[in-house]
């Protein structure tokens, strides 16, 4: 898995500030669309959350990840705010503005 993990950081250090890709984009990018779930476990087990900004990832529907992901309730929301990024009135955020498909 280390060197699946390795593919999967290489893509989210990528994803710009204002930007945010989904499980399936970043799963695509680094090799294999089928791995989603994957890049789950991979942020989770981020090593390097200030080189990894693994809070730029969000599910297809634009969610953020449960509290415990990110270090508390909304912790994600508000770094996507810091970074710019735009939130529907739903919560959501609006990837019809800031989604990120690579390079």
């Amino acid at each position: 898995m280390g060197d699946i993990f390795e593919r999967i950081y290489a893509v989210v250090r990528r994803i710009p500030r204002g930007c945010c890709a989904t499980y399936g984009t970043v799963a695509m990018l680094a090799g294999n669309p089928r791995w989603a779930r994957v890049v789950g476990y991979a942020l989770h087990a981020n090593p390097d959350p200030e080189g990894i900004p693994c809070y730029r990832v969000v599910n297809r529907e634009g969610r953020t990840s449960p509290a415990f992901a990110f270090g508390g309730q909304d912790v994600q929301r508000m770094l996507l705010e810091a970074d710019g990024v735009p939130f529907l009135p739903d919560g959501r955020v609006d990837l019809a503005q800031c989604a990120w498909c690579g390079p």
